[in-house]
């Protein structure tokens, strides 16, 4: 073995080369992250280093920067360091690290100083360990490329020194060609999560800082950097994602030596991570994608989560919450009512929501007392939860384990468990409170509540929520951070929940989608994405969220007729039809529901339940389309045999046609039959095109679905519709329907040969 590491890492896996340098003992640099370059040899790859090499332009150091996996400012780099912290007397804040070991699958590799070597792998994992004696520091660089072709890494950083070291920043960075010259990330707020945005890649840094304690509505998500105008199937691209549910940071960069990245990591707040003497720090995982168009680089997302063995297996159960229904109001004949109606239309899983517990008849009081309210259900959730079960539907229950108000007992009984610094108490949000999970006492509690109420009763699935952003969020007594071991804390909860209650599913609801990360995601098991349900909004939160997510873990409701956050009133066609693409639930009073309503709802979970394999196990595609007042998704099954499609109008087009809709992601080689679908009640205004084949009007049609409850194919003839080859449907596409805004038509497409 020799003292330092000279060698050469290619991996490579499904159209996707990462190639690393980690030669002459230095950290591992990317020198190519994007588009497979084949086999290489030794040669190849120091060829390949050379002609990576900056020149030393007037006015810079003597030696050519290079830019690690972790930016090292000792090596002349002089934008954002990869590591910032230092120990007490100032000392060891520019480390120089010394890799001493590569590990590659598992499995040391022996290397020579006298000629670097290469190491070919298809996916696998780099761990490269590395020292600097001076400074007292380790450093540990795991680097894995996955089946799928998605490239993540994080970093390990153990203090060696005799005293403490205080670490402000760690950061990983991925190298992008300058033809990435455009930046898109995400943006939002409550009730309107994941809008995205686009610049120019210029000189400096783009940051994004989330500094809420949770990963925030108006979060990055996904940072991409792409050649000119990428679009979904178009360009290169680039993206990462910070997988932590707490603090953090994305960020682009482009130094004047025209050198650029995008990375990101935890954000660490003043004094929030000592390092004691042997003690490590672990970064969250860095993931990264990269594809033609956006649909690629979500699909690999989409892919590596698919294929975690934690990653629900079972058919997504349809849901109903009843939040929206009743609200506080925990009258147990109305829940009753509720939950017969909710299996009548076929609904499998019943959702109790906040109210159940404490003093909890509204927002003010109660938060953390998580024991079962005797006033309200003075012979416990028993009724309702065996009736629920009787009906055949799983029982979930809301939880907010991390907040309190301080009108409870927990509040009273423990004021120091609130999250706090000055000796002052934080500004509330929502007449609310952190509660610090971070004390091994308040954890223990809170763990024992909520177990006390997951042995007594069968609950199959919690909602759990949070409701507020941080701030002040200190420990007591000192009052310092503690962020960063209230996610850990978090973390820790939700997975000894899980152990305890093998079975047990969890979604991720934090005000609708501000906890939407793949954090919280390697414990959870459905994201709820916006507290608005308002199928309008919900057509482009559910559009920006599945880049990073797939289908199956979006909550994705049927709202009630007029909704709840913006006032809106749409026809239930529209409703379900954009739930549809979803995990599919309800959020809706159905004891107001009038009969024709509850049968056309019965038709689209019956249409939900016969494709729910597609939709949540195929690939997502949408189009690129000028008309802005069109919103065109896809879900196409992986074997290419089958496909459904959604055209949403989502406003007042300037034409009186939009002309033909691209049907991406078929095999171009096969022929394919396109149907409409019509489930219930037809869209108001529709009027087909001549593919259709229907020679009547359609748009006065009112569905006898009181027998059955069956879709409608639409021709009704079997053989008719249209067929055409998969290329000329991707390419040439077919023309679209004319229906009133905020209206949506799917299409049904199959294989014929």
């Amino acid at each position: 073995m020799s003292q330092h590491i000279n060698a050469f890492v290619s991996l490579r896996s499904r159209r996707v080369g990462v190639i690393l340098d980690i030669t002459d003992g230095r950290l591992p640099a990317i020198l190519h992250w994007g588009a497979d370059p084949g086999e290489l040899t030794v040669d190849d790859a120091v060829a390949l280093a050379l002609s990576a090499t900056i020149p030393m332009a007037p006015n810079t150091i003597d030696e050519p920067t290079r830019l690690s996996v972790i930016p090292e400012h000792w090596a002349g780099w002089l934008g954002r360091p990869g590591i910032s912290g230092s120990r007490a007397d100032g000392s060891a804040w520019s480390p120089k690290f010394v890799t001493e070991m590569l590990l590659v699958d598992g499995k040391a590799v022996a290397t020579s100083d006298a000629q670097p070597s290469l190491v070919e792998l298809g996916e696998g994992k780099v761990e490269v360990q590395a020292r600097d004696d001076v400074a007292g520091l380790e450093l540990v660089v795991t680097l894995e490329l996955t089946a799928g072709g998605l490239l993540r890494s994080r970093a390990r950083l153990t203090n060696l020194g005799d005293d403490d070291y205080r670490l402000d920043d760690l950061i990983l960075a991925y190298p992008v060609p300058p033809t990435a010259s455009e930046l898109q990330d995400q943006a939002g707020r409550w009730a309107k999560e994941r809008v995205p945005q686009r610049r120019d890649f210029t000189f400096g840094a783009h940051v994004r800082e989330g500094r809420k304690g949770r990963t925030g509505a108006d979060a990055a998500t996904v940072l991409h950097a792409g050649t000119p105008g990428f679009g979904f199937a178009t360009g290169e691209v680039w993206g990462v994602h910070v997988g932590w549910s707490g603090n953090h940071t994305h960020i682009a960069e482009r130094v004047f030596t025209g050198e650029q990245y995008i990375g990101g990591g935890e954000l660490l707040l003043p004094g929030e991570l000592v390092l004691d003497p042997g003690a490590s720090y672990e970064s969250p995982w860095l993931y990264g994608s990269y594809g033609t168009g956006l649909d690629e680089v979500a699909r690999r997302f989409h892919s590596y989560l698919r294929s975690r063995p934690q990653h629900p297996s079972s058919v997504r159960p349809v849901t109903i919450n009843v939040w929206e229904a009743v609200y506080f109001d925990h009258t147990l004949q109305p829940l009753l009512d509720l939950a017969e109606k909710a299996a009548s239309v076929g609904v499998e899983r019943y959702v109790l929501d906040d109210g159940w517990f404490g003093a909890r008849r509204n927002d003010y009081a109660g938060l953390g007392d998580w024991v079962v309210s005797r006033e309200v259900w003075p012979d416990g959730l028993h009724p309702l939860v065996n009736r629920v079960k009787e009906l055949g539907m799983q029982f979930g229950l809301w939880f907010e384990p991390e907040m309190v108000n301080e009108d409870s007992d927990v509040a009273r009984a423990h004021p120091e468990w609130i999250m706090s610094t000055g000796g002052r108490i934080p500004v509330e949000t929502r007449h609310q409170q952190v509660l610090n999970l971070g004390i091994p006492e308040c954890f223990a509690y809170i763990r024992g509540q909520m177990n006390a109420i997951l042995d007594e009763y069968d609950i199959s699935y919690i909602k759990w929520d949070h409701n507020r952003d941080f701030v002040d969020a200190g420990t007591h007594p000192l009052g310092q951070a503690g962020v960063h071991a209230q996610t850990a804390a978090v973390y820790r909860l939700i997975d000894e929940l899980k152990a305890t209650h093998p079975g047990l599913e969890i979604e991720s609801c934090s005000s609708g989608g501000a906890r939407v990360d793949l954090g919280i995601l390697q414990r959870t098991d459905r994201v709820w994405v916006s507290d608005c349900i308002d199928p309008l909004e919900r057509q482009q939160m559910m559009r920006w969220t599945q880049q990073l997510l797939p289908p199956e873990l979006l909550g994705s409701h049927i709202a009630s007729l007029t909704s709840h956050t913006t006032g809106r009133t749409h026809e239930l066609s529209f409703r379900a039809a954009t739930a549809l693409f979803g995990h599919l639930g309800i959020e809706w009073d159905l004891r107001k529901a009038s009969e024709d309503d509850l049968a056309q709802l019965t038709a689209w979970i019956a249409f939900h339940k016969a494709h729910r394999d597609l939709l949540h196990g195929g690939d997502l595609v949408r189009v690129d389309f000028p008309d802005e007042s069109l919103m065109a998704t896809g879900v196409v099954a992986p074997d290419r045999s089958k496909a459904i499609y959604s055209i949403a109008s989502v406003a007042t087009p300037d034409a009186s046609v939009r002309g033909r809709i691209p049907m991406p992601g078929l095999d171009p080689l096969r022929r394919y039959r396109v149907q409409p679908v019509l489930v219930g009640r037809t869209p108001s205004g529709l009027k087909p095109p001549a593919w259709w084949g229907v020679k009547r009007d359609l748009s006065t049609e009112t569905p006898d679905l009181a027998a059955g409850a069956e879709p409608r194919l639409v021709p009704i003839a079997d053989e008719a519709g249209v067929v055409l080859p998969g290329s000329v449907l991707s390419s040439a596409g077919l023309m679209d329907a004319v229906v009133h805004p905020d209206h949506a038509l799917l299409y049904l497409v199959e294989a014929v040969q």
